[in-house]
C-alpha cells in the first residue's frame, strides 16, 4: 500500500472529506498528480517528533512509537507498535531532497512489496510524507520488526572474545545465499547489506531486509554527507559503491565483510574490524594478516574462509566471486571436505534454489554435490533428476565404475525413500545400459544385492520392481554377479513377486527378462529354487495369449528351464503346446522362434511324448506342418535352420514317429536342407541324422515317389 500524506491537515480529516480518496486541497497540486500514487484508506494526522539528535521525525498516530533505533545511513528508524493489533513494525523515514526523488523511489521500491521468499523480510507498505511546515518530503518504509540480528550476534561475541558456532555459521549463511540468488534472479541488488540488515526470525531463521533503491543509494550529496557523519555504515560497501555504482558483485562484497566481521569477531574489536574493511578496498593483500591470525588460532573453517573470502572481497568487481561461486565453495568443493562448511546442513532442508545452482554445472560437479549432502534425500533427489536430463554428450558415458558406486551408495543410504529409488534405477539403467553396450566386459556395480534389499523394503512398489529388475539384468550379465544374486534369494523373489503382480505386463515382461539372464549363465547355484518356475511361466503365457512380447521372453525361460532339467515329465506336455502356440502367434519374430525350437528340440530330445506332442498336438494344426512354414519364411537364416534341424533329428530318433515324418515330406525338406548350408556344420551333421533315420525306415520305391519340397 502507498500512502501521499500531508502532516499539516487536520486530525478531523475523513475519507469523506477527502473526496472518496482525493488529495487534501493544502497538499501542493502537482503532488496529487504524481503518477502511481494513490490517496487509500481513512488517513489521520501525522505526529511529528524530534529525535534524539534534533532530527524531525514524522510518524502516524495509529501507531505508538516504542523506541528510536541507531540511526542508518539513510534515515530515522522507528519500532513503533499499531495501536490496534499490538504488532510491532520499523518504519524508516528518509528525507527527500524534493517530491521527483521521492517520486522516483518510491515508483523503484513498488516491485519489492510482491517479494516472497523465506529469507526475505518484505516491506509493509510504503508512503510518501509532505510536512508544509518544513517543506520536507519524507519516503517512510514500513518493515517487519525483529529484536536481532548478525549484528547482535557479533556484539556479542566480540564482548566475550567467543568464536561463533561454525555449524550456526553455515545454517545461516545457506539461508542468506539463498535470499541473495533469489534477489539477483529477480533483477533486485540489496545495496544496503550489512549485519544489522540481516534479522533474525529466531536462533536458526535469518531474513534480508530493508533492501534500498537505486535513487536512495545514489544521492551524492546525502550519501557523501552521511559517509563523513558515520562511517560505520558505508565500511561494508564495496569500493566501487562508493561512487554510486552497484552491481550483484556489490552485494557480493557486502556480505563477504558480513563473513569477514563475524570469523573474526573473537579476537578483533568494532574499531578494528571496520579500519580493516575501510584498508581492504585499496589494499589487495590486506586480508592476509586476518587470516593468519585465524589459522594461527585454529579457528574452524579457515581454509575455507582463506579461499572464500579473497574471491568476494576482491577490489574489481569483474574478477569477484558470485553467488553461485559462493555456494559451492562454502558447500561443495572438495577442497572443504574436512570442513564444517562442506558438511551437509543439520536438520536444515537444502534451500531448492541453493541446490538447483549447485546442479547447474558438469558431472564432477554434480557428483561432488551428492557426495557432500550425501544425508539430504532432497538434494540427491534433484541431482539424480538433474542427471537424467542430461544429454549422453554432457553424461559423459560410459561413466567409470567409481560413478556407479556413488549412485548405488546413495540409493543404499536412502533405501526407505521411494522416489530416490525410482529416479537412482532409471538413472543406473541409463548408465549401464550404454556402459555395457559399448564395452560387453564393462564392469558391474560391486554389491548389486543391494537393489534386492531396496526392493523388499518396498514390496508394494511395481514400477520400482519393473526399473530393478531391468537393471538387474543387464548387471547380471557377468557370472559372478549372477551367483551372488542367486545366494541372495534372487529367483525366490522373482518368482513370488512376478506372481503376486501377474496381472501387471511390465512386470512380467521384467521378470521373464531377468530370470533368462540369470539361466542362461548356467551356473546355477540351487536347481531347487526354480521348482516353482515353470509352473509361473506357464501361468503368465497363459494370462497374455496373444501378446507376442510375453511369449518371446517365456519361450526363451522354457527353453533354458528344459535345458536344465528343471521341467516335470508331467509338464511336457503343456509346455510343447506353449512353444508351438507362440510360434503360430508370431512367425515374424525370429528371437521367439529361434528359442521356441530350441525348447521343443530340448523336449524332445528326453522325452518321447514330447516329440509325439509336437507331430501330433492336442490342439491346432501338426507341429511338423508348422515347422515347414518355419524353413520357408527363414531359409536363408542358418540359426533357424539350424534349430529346425535339430528338432527333427530328435524326432526322427523315435521309431514311432518316423512314419509321421516320411508322409510329412520331412524327407526331402532334410535333402534341401543339407543341400542349401555345406558350409554349416552343424546344419549338415543334423540334417545327415535326420536321412539316415529316415532312409532306414522308407522302403526304396516309395524314396523314389518323392520329391524335393518347392
Amino acid at each position: 500500500m502507498c500512502w501521499l500524506l500531508d502532516t499539516s491537515q487536520s486530525s478531523q480529516l475523513t475519507r469523506e472529506e477527502l473526496g472518496g480518496g482525493g488529495a487534501p486541497e493544502s497538499v501542493p497540486e502537482r503532488w496529487a498528480q504524481v503518477p502511481g500514487f494513490a490517496i487509500q484508506g481513512l488517513i489521520s494526522l501525522l505526529g511529528v517528533s524530534l529525535s534524539a539528535n534534533g532530527a524531525e521525525t514524522l510518524v502516524l498516530p495509529a501507531h505508538r512509537v516504542l523506541d528510536q533505533l541507531s540511526p542508518g545511513a539513510l534515515g530515522v528508524n522507528l519500532v513503533v507498535e499499531e495501536t490496534e493489533t499490538k504488532v510491532k513494525l520499523v518504519i524508516k523515514q528518509v528525507q527527500c531532497i524534493d517530491e521527483y526523488h521521492a517520486n522516483k523511489a518510491l515508483e523503484e521500491l513498488m516491485p519489492l512489496l510482491k517479494l516472497q521468499h523465506a529469507h526475505v523480510s518484505t516491506y509493509q507498505e510504503l508512503f510518501v510524507m509532505w510536512n508544509s511546515k518544513s517543506s520536507s518530503v519524507f519516503l517512510c518504509l514500513v518493515m517487519e520488526y525483529y529484536r536481532g540480528s548478525f549484528q547482535t550476534v557479533i556484539e556479542k561475541k566480540r564482548v566475550t572474545r567467543a568464536v561463533i558456532d561454525p555449524e550456526w555459521m553455515q545454517n545461516v549463511l545457506g539461508q542468506v545465499l539463498d535470499a541473495l540468488d533469489y534477489l539477483h534472479r529477480s533483477d533486485i541488488l540489496h545495496r544496503n547489506l550489512k549485519p544489522s540488515n540481516i534479522a533474525l526470525v529466531s536462533s536458526s531463521h535469518c531474513k534480508l531486509q530493508d533492501l534500498s533503491s537505486s535513487a536512495l543509494m545514489t544521492d551524492r550529496a546525502k550519501g557523501n554527507v552521511h559517509a563523513e557523519e558515520d562511517p560505520l555504515h558505508k565500511s561494508w560497501m564495496a569500493p566501487e559503491a562508493l561512487t554510486f555504482s552497484f552491481s550483484q558483485k556489490s552485494d557480493i562484497w557486502s556480505l563477504g565483510c558480513i563473513i569477514l566481521d563475524m570469523v573474526s569477531c573473537s579476537f578483533m574489536d568494532a574499531a578494528e574490524a571496520m579500519s580493516l574493511r575501510r584498508s581492504i578496498r585499496s589494499l589487495p593483500d590486506g586480508l592476509q594478516g586476518v587470516l593468519k591470525t585465524m589459522a594461527e588460532k585454529q579457528l574452524p573453517d579457515t581454509a575455507a574462509y582463506s579461499s572464500l573470502l579473497p574471491w568476494m572481497l576482491r577490489i574489481n568487481p569483474s574478477e569477484r566471486a558470485t553467488v553461485r561461486d559462493v555456494m559451492h565453495i562454502a558447500f561443495v568443493s572438495s577442497n572443504f571436505g574436512s570442513s564444517s562448511m562442506a558438511v551437509p546442513l543439520r536438520g536444515q532442508v537444502v534451500p531448492a534454489s541453493v541446490t538447483d545452482l549447485l546442479l547447474e554445472s558438469n558431472i564432477a560437479s554434480i557428483i561432488e554435490v551428492m557426495q557432500n549432502f550425501a544425508s539430504q534425500p532432497e538434494v540427491q533427489l534433484r541431482a539424480m533428476k538433474r542427471l537424467l536430463r542430461m544429454p549422453e554428450q554432457q553424461l559423459g558415458l560410459p561413466w567409470p565404475m567409481e560413478l556407479v558406486e556413488v549412485l548405488m551408495a546413495t540409493m543404499e543410504q536412502h533405501e526407505g525413500i521411494l522416489d530416490v529409488q525410482l529416479c537412482g534405477c532409471s538413472l543406473l539403467l541409463r548408465i549401464l545400459g550404454l556402459a555395457l553396450v559399448q564395452d560387453p566386459e564393462a564392469e558391474a556395480p560391486r554389491d548389486p544385492s543391494v537393489l534386492l534389499r531396496i526392493l523388499r523394503s518396498h514390496p508394494g512398489s511395481e514400477q520400482l520392481l519393473v526399473l530393478a529388475y531391468s537393471l538387474l539384468t543387464i548387471i547380471s550379465s557377468q557370472g559372478s554377479v549372477s551367483e551372488e544374486l542367486q545366494k541372495a534369494e534372487l529367483f525366490e523373489h522373482i518368482l513370488e513377486r512376478s506372481d503376486a503382480f501377474s496381472r501387471n505386463r511390465d512386470v512380467c515382461i521384467s521378470g521373464l527378462g531377468l530370470l533368462w539372464a540369470l539361466l542362461v549363465d548356467d551356473n546355477i547355484v540351487n536347481k531347487a529354487a526354480l521348482e516353482k518356475a515353470p509352473v509361473l511361466v506357464t501361468k503368465v503365457l497363459a494370462t497374455y495369449p496373444t501378446d507376442v512380447e510375453v511369449a518371446e521372453a517365456g519361450c526363451a525361460v522354457l527353453w533354458l528351464l528344459s535345458l536344465l532339467g528343471c521341467l516335470k515329465e508331467q509338464q511336457f506336455e503343456g509346455v510343447v503346446a506353449l512353444f508351438l502356440k507362440s510360434i503360430r502367434l508370431s512367425q515374424d519374430r525370429v528371437l521367439l522362434v529361434k528359442n521356441a525350437y530350441r525348447g521343443l528340440a530340448s523336449l524332445a530330445k528326453v522325452s518321447e511324448l514330447a516329440a509325439l506332442q509336437v507331430v501330433a498336438p492336442a490342439e491346432g494344426s501338426s507341429g511338423l506342418t508348422l515347422l515347414q512354414e518355419t524353413y520357408q519364411l527363414y531359409k536363408d537364416d542358418p540359426e533357424v535352420v539350424e534349430n529346425v534341424c535339430m528338432l527333427l533329428a530328435h524326432l526322427a530318433s523315435y521309431s514311432e514317429i518316423l512314419p509321421e515324418l516320411v508322409s510329412s515330406g520331412i524327407q526331402p525338406l532334410a535333402q534341401e536342407i543339407k543341400g542349401r548350408f555345406t558350409s554349416s556344420l552343424g546344419v549338415v551333421s543334423y540334417a545327415e541324422k535326420v536321412l539316415l533315420r529316415l532312409d532306414a525306415a522308407t522302403p526304396p520305391s516309395s524314396a523314389a515317389g518323392q520329391s524335393a519340397p518347392p
